[in-house]
């Protein structure tokens, strides 16, 4: 018997050796930032700004110098200035004779206008001084954010890889999450396989990086638990890919269009663009996830999307402070106490920098509105018209570049808005779905609820006049109008010369046509019009199309004058019926409505009238239609029954409810013999007696 072989203990693992680091990221994070997901946390957003949008739409029109000082003039006020111009201070909405002493040799553009009576906006010499018979126009500069829009998807990747929301005329947010999952996988080919064991949890392996290279990128500072010299991980290196991704967009909107803008790239929309007015002009910050405490502790929270309004004014009322860092300190409950459960758990998360909105690539307007105050007021139809025709104009524009002439989207009505005085009133109307939508449609409808107004009371003078359309809808895609249902012309002919060829072999082709019954021997009409209460529904279900021989001399023929189809005006009758005195086999007989049936002595209306039969129940005293006896009986032997079973009938009820009837005629006969019995139970007549029962 051999001896077991000694234990020899295994050596132990040089420490040197070790295990190979894992990330703190999974494999399902890795399929989650293939869908985009909003929970995934190596998503990549970015917001991308263009610089002081107005003024470079004027400088890039117009050929002026990026380093001359111009500004975007509105009437006596400034909406834009450029960063030259900014050094010498000057901002938005000064006064023009400040704006000149602040910076003498300032380029000012006013604005492109609508003029009254115009049919195209236009940039006109002097507009500002002529705001009585102006109308700004904004198009100049939606013309080119579409011209950027386009740019922009032309260089990312095409859906549904891309997504796009364009959040404002010079604002676009940027999902590159599926984006970067691609070109991740092509530079790092060891995490494109399967996860090991196909376990989604297995952390993926550390990225081989060691040092990433920003470029010119303006990183925000780390939190102050984290170094510069902790390795990067991958939501590390999905930022690095994303800020490469928005360098190639912007510099393809410089090199093609000639604009400058900025861009924020962050995990989420909310840090995104925070981040892209971080540093401006023309410059890229990286909100990277170690710095995300950090860049939103130095921030007032009324800056924060969604907290600059009331929202934002309660939580500085309750909680004294306007600060993130200082709000970061109180707790989830107490903001619960203060602002709700809901608001207060919206509040905790987002000024820790969490955010899962969704970048929406189907962002779509939904009213369009052109807007006109009058100073001075005006005071008469014609004036108010002209003004009508403007924003109709200004409107349409606008709708052309939703769709509505590919019945893309349209809207469904229009509102126009009149304030006199003190008081402003409002009428609506539908835009009519059944035409396409142009300019005429919508002037007249404008002028239409324009008369309304001022029909409805005192509408001079006029200080404003507002007219918007809403209720934007999908266009239908497949459906024709009723015109592609209809055949005109030599088609129509054509169908009816088929149709009626087709009558004909119907007519004439012996094995298709039914069997006809022969006449009556004792007058079809007549004895027709002598039954009782038969209805037009049930003289046709007694009257089948065919039938056999036997059937010939137990079921009268119908008259002509009875059909359904005779009875409609302009309906064809296409079967034959028999006529009294003749053979119909090659006729088609159709009676007119207003004339009356040869055959018939009396008028329809008179020969159909017949006496109603009644029977006197003396169950319940009550006289009831000859008609509806059987129906009536069978009331009073039900009731019978319900009586037996409640206890409150005699033996004698009881006996005869268990022995009830099994066929129907005996079960009414029955049900009428009790209720004869139960009226003379009340009383008995001379010479009878009652029985006692035991």
């Amino acid at each position: 018997m051999s001896s077991s072989q000694p234990y020899i203990p295994s050596s132990p693992i040089s420490p040197s050796v070790g295990h190979c680091k894992k990330s703190r990221f999974t494999y399902k994070h890795l399929s989650q930032l293939a869908l985009s997901s909003t929970a995934c946390p190596l998503r990549v957003i970015a917001h991308i700004d263009l610089d002081a949008f107005y003024a470079q739409c004027e400088g890039v029109r117009l050929g002026i110098a990026e380093d001359q000082p111009l500004a975007v003039q509105q009437w006596q006020g400034l909406i834009a200035v450029n960063y030259p111009a900014r050094k010498f201070g000057l901002t938005r909405f000064i006064s023009i004779p400040e704006a000149k002493k602040l910076c003498p040799n300032l380029i000012m553009q006013h604005v492109a206008t609508w003029r009254e009576g115009d049919a195209k906006w236009a940039y006109h010499e002097g507009a500002f001084a002529d705001i009585a018979t102006h109308k700004v126009s904004l198009d100049p500069y939606r013309l080119e954010s579409r011209r950027i829009l386009s740019c922009i998807k032309d260089v990312l990747s095409a859906p549904p890889v891309q997504r796009v929301e364009k959040a404002s005329v010079d604002e676009v947010f940027l999902d590159l999450s599926a984006q970067i999952h691609s070109v991740l996988l092509e530079r790092y080919p060891e995490i494109s396989g399967p996860a090991p064991y196909d376990d989604l949890t297995e952390r993926l392996p550390r990225p081989p990086t060691t040092v990433l290279d920003w470029d010119t990128d303006a990183l925000v500072d780390l939190d102050n638990d984290e170094t510069e010299d902790d390795d990067p991980d991958w939501d590390d290196i999905v930022m690095l890919i994303g800020s490469e991704i928005v360098r190639s967009v912007r510099a393809a909107i410089r090199e093609r269009l000639k604009y400058t803008c900025s861009a924020g790239i962050a995990r989420n929309k909310m840090i995104a663009k925070l981040g892209s007015a971080h540093k401006k002009p023309n410059q890229q910050t990286i909100v990277r996830n170690r710095a995300v405490q950090q860049f939103m502790g130095s921030f007032k929270f009324t800056k924060i999307r969604n907290l600059g309004g009331k929202l934002g004014e309660e939580v500085v009322a309750k909680f004294g402070t306007e600060q993130v860092s200082e709000l970061l300190d109180v707790s989830l409950g107490q903001l619960k106490a203060k602002l709700g459960d809901d608001t207060g758990s919206w509040v905790y998360d987002i000024i820790r920098g969490e955010d899962t909105s969704e970048v929406n690539s189907r962002t779509q307007i939904k009213s369009m509105l052109s807007a006109k105050s009058f100073r001075p007021t005006i005071n008469s139809y014609d004036q108010a018209v002209k003004w009508l025709r403007i924003f109709v104009a200004d409107i349409f524009t606008r709708l052309v570049e939703e769709g509505v002439l590919e019945n893309k989207r349209r809207p469904k009505t229009i509102n126009l808005h009149h304030r006199q005085g003190g008081q402003m009133r409002s009428r609506q109307a539908p835009i009519p779905s059944g035409r396409p939508i142009d300019e005429n449609v919508l002037f007249a409808i404008a002028k239409n609820l324009l008369g309304q107004i001022i029909v409805d009371g005192r509408a001079w003078p006029c200080a404003n006049l507002q007219l918007s359309v809403g209720g934007f809808e999908e266009g239908p895609t497949g459906n024709r109008g009723i015109g592609g249902f209809l055949v005109r012309g030599d088609e129509a002919k054509a169908m009816k010369h088929s149709l009626q060829d087709g009558d004909d072999h119907v007519l004439n082709h012996g094995d298709s046509r039914p069997e006809k019954r022969p006449k009556s021997e004792h007058g079809t009409i007549q004895r027709f019009l002598s039954r009782q209460g038969t209805s037009h529904e049930e003289t046709d279900e007694e009257f089948p199309s065919t039938h056999s021989n036997s059937d010939h001399d137990k079921v009268p023929p119908s008259p002509p004058e009875v059909s359904s189809d005779a009875q409609r005006p302009g309906s064809r009758k296409e079967h034959t019926a028999p006529l009294v005195g003749g053979d119909t086999r090659d006729e088609v007989s159709a009676w007119p409505l207003e004339g009356r049936n040869p055959f018939q002595q009396n008028p329809p209306n008179e020969a159909r009238i017949s006496p109603i039969k009644t029977f006197f129940c003396n169950g319940c005293g009550k006289a009831i239609a000859a008609t509806d006896k059987g129906e009536h009986e069978d009331w009073h032997f039900a009731k019978s029954i319900a009586a037996t079973e409640r206890g409150n009938v005699s033996r004698e009820a009881t006996t005869a409810s268990e022995a009830k009837p099994k066929n129907s005629v005996a079960a009414k006969r029955l049900g009428a013999n009790k209720a004869t019995a139960g009226q003379t139970a009340k009383k008995t007549e001379k010479g009878q007696s009652r029985l006692a029962f035991a």
